[in-house]
């Protein structure tokens, strides 16, 4: 099978298993994989199915990331399109020595800075993967929903021929227009689930809905469309412009878990609504989505999980 190889050199600082914890969310993510050394996950470019895995080289003065692709076919433009999705993806042109400036000594986050130094916040690789995992984690626990995002995959995912152990990429929107929504509904998806799902897809297939142009609209306009779409309200609009368009500013206020975890963090005792969760993070603007994924960061290692290897 044809093999090709590059080298990245991500923005020092940087620790990439902090950067795939922050992805994956949790250990039975079975699209971002991990077993303590490597990343691996499968991409679709120019319409096939490529097989990833990336590696932190330890050199002096600056981090390095060996990425292997493998697949059957590899599009001339492999390489390049490798590199534009890793980078975003996992951070690696993200200059974070501005916010170490400002945050690196204040009292209450400065430890976690500390502790977690070299997390890049990651980005899923397209708005598209960025919706369908807002609706399918919408209003049940984020394991669950990532179970269903797994599923999902295993069933209308490419795969990479010949190579059983790659994981199967996530749906294109082409992969999935059309589709019935039982087909979704079997899956374990809600009948509303399944159906705002498939509408999106359809609707970026006909080219009704360009989520690629999306990505450059002011704060305001970015939410007003997205909430125009079936099945987004403000939480999965800010989450979509925190983990898919990648504004750090942003801290998805609804995120029921992420609240939690900011309230417990603080020393709360009552809960923090929307606005008290806006009002809480003014001391570390315009980094409160930075936050967001130390407090995440946080609460993996407090549950083991950062130290654990699940390809």
């Amino acid at each position: 099978m044809p093999e090709r190889s590059l080298i990245l050199r991500p923005l020092p600082p940087f620790r990439l298993d902090l950067t795939v914890w922050a992805l994956r969310r949790r250990p039975e993510n079975r699209i971002d994989r991990w077993d303590g050394r490597t990343y691996c996950r499968t991409l679709v470019i120019a319409g096939h199915p490529v097989w990833i895995a990336v590696t932190e080289e330890r050199a002096p003065g600056a981090p390095r990331l060996r990425v292997t692709m493998r697949a059957p076919v590899l599009p001339a433009q492999a390489e390049e399109r490798v590199r534009q999705t890793l980078e975003r993806l996992l951070g690696l042109r993200v200059d974070l020595r501005p916010f170490y400036r400002q945050l690196g000594g204040d009292p209450r986050l400065g430890p976690l800075i500390v502790r977690f130094k070299g997390l890049k916040p990651p980005r899923f690789p397209d708005l598209f993967e960025t919706l369908v995992n807002a609706i399918a984690c919408q209003q049940i626990t984020l394991t669950q929903g990532i179970h269903l995002l797994n599923r999902l995959a295993q069933a209308f995912g490419r795969r990479v021929k010949d190579h059983p152990e790659a994981p199967p990429a996530f749906p294109k929107p082409e992969d999935l227009a059309g589709r019935d929504p039982e087909a979704l509904r079997a899956l374990g998806f809600s009948r509303q689930k399944a159906q705002a799902i498939l509408n999106l897809a359809e609707e970026v297939v006909s080219g009704a809905v360009d989520l690629e142009a999306w990505e450059d609209l002011e704060d305001a306009e970015a939410i007003a469309r997205l909430r125009a779409l079936r099945g987004i309200g403000r939480w999965s609009a800010e989450y979509a412009l925190l983990r898919g368009m990648g504004r750090l500013h942003i801290f998805p206020g609804d995120d029921v878990g992420a609240r939690n975890h900011l309230q417990r963090w603080l020393g709360r005792r009552r809960p923090l609504d929307y606005a008290g969760v806006q009002r809480a993070l003014a001391p570390w603007r315009p980094y409160a989505g930075l936050v967001y994924f130390h407090l995440l960061l946080k609460k993996l290692e407090e549950q083991g999980f950062l130290q654990k290897t699940t390809c």
